[in-house]
């Protein structure tokens, strides 16, 4: 089958942000790229020059930038100042927008209880571009992740909770979400766009998305989406060590997932508009 030929411009925004028709202020969104790449690289800090070739700038307009990041705590660097990372003042709007997001208030007390349940590591995470950003997550007691992964992202369609969403649009606008090329992040990852769609086909006929160790190696992913917007945005996922499912578990987990899901639904504001409010690009 292949990718159509007509999804070039949805792929174009699966990979960067919407066209609007609306002309950009190029100073804010060298500014947005640059946080963005700082944020991508996580507790890798960024030389100068990695930055500019990055970024496909001249140094010394990145640099300008850079400081004026810096001194208003956006930007933080290490004591030679060569070296630069995302700033504090990033966390304190990340926190801004859980601690005012309608759904996570519902959302994470039904999870912390189904985690209980399960004795499990449950997620809830939002369809972001061609990524799932993971806004709350209850760990098992049996084992605990060395970080949070709150606030991190992670390509749909390598995560249940992006391929149970990326199901939801296989009618219409699957492809904007979906990059061009399919990298793996594990041995079992669907690279190929075809057997991508046949997996998103699938999911939609059995009501969940599975992610076979195509993540994380040893772990095993169910996921369903929540589906108080259209499309829906949002997803819950329990993460699960292949070594513990035994017959019958994985069933048991779904089950217990569709009674959180319908509890967190009928909980929940429904936004019948396009889902915009939550996340560009849906």
């Amino acid at each position: 089958m292949g990718r159509p030929s007509e999804a070039a411009d949805d792929a174009d925004r699966a990979d960067g942000p919407a066209k609007t028709g609306v002309r950009g202020v190029k100073s804010a969104a060298r500014t947005v790229e640059l946080l963005e790449l700082l944020a991508s690289r996580q507790n890798r800090p960024a030389r100068l020059r990695e930055l500019s070739e990055a970024l496909g700038a001249p140094r010394s307009s990145v640099y300008a930038l850079i400081r004026t990041l810096v001194e208003h705590g956006w930007v933080r660097t290490d004591p030679t100042g060569s070296l630069y990372s995302v700033g504090i003042r990033a966390l304190l709007a990340g926190t801004t927008y859980l601690d005012t997001d309608p759904y996570l208030r519902i959302v994470q007390p039904l999870i912390n209880d189904l985690s209980t349940e399960l004795d499990e590591t449950i997620h809830f995470g939002r369809l972001e571009r061609a990524d799932i950003v993971y806004l709350a997550t209850k760990e098992s007691s049996r084992y605990i992740r060395p970080f949070s992964r709150v606030g991190r992202q992670l390509p749909a369609y390598s995560t249940a909770m992006g391929k149970s969403l990326l199901a939801e649009r296989l009618d219409s606008s699957v492809d904007a979400h979906v990059p061009r090329q399919l990298t793996p992040l594990t041995p079992n990852t669907l690279t190929d766009y075809d057997s991508l769609i046949r997996d998103l086909e699938r999911t939609r006929e059995r009501g969940y998305a599975i992610d076979d160790e195509e993540n994380y190696v040893g772990v095993t992913c169910f996921a369903l989406a929540l589906r108080y917007t259209t499309p829906a945005m949002d997803a819950i996922s329990c993460s699960v060590p292949v070594a513990g499912l035994d017959a019958g578990r994985g069933d048991e987990i779904v089950e217990a997932m569709r009674r959180t899901r319908l509890a967190i639904e009928r909980m929940a504001p429904v936004d019948l508009t396009d889902g915009a409010g939550l996340a560009a690009g849906s």
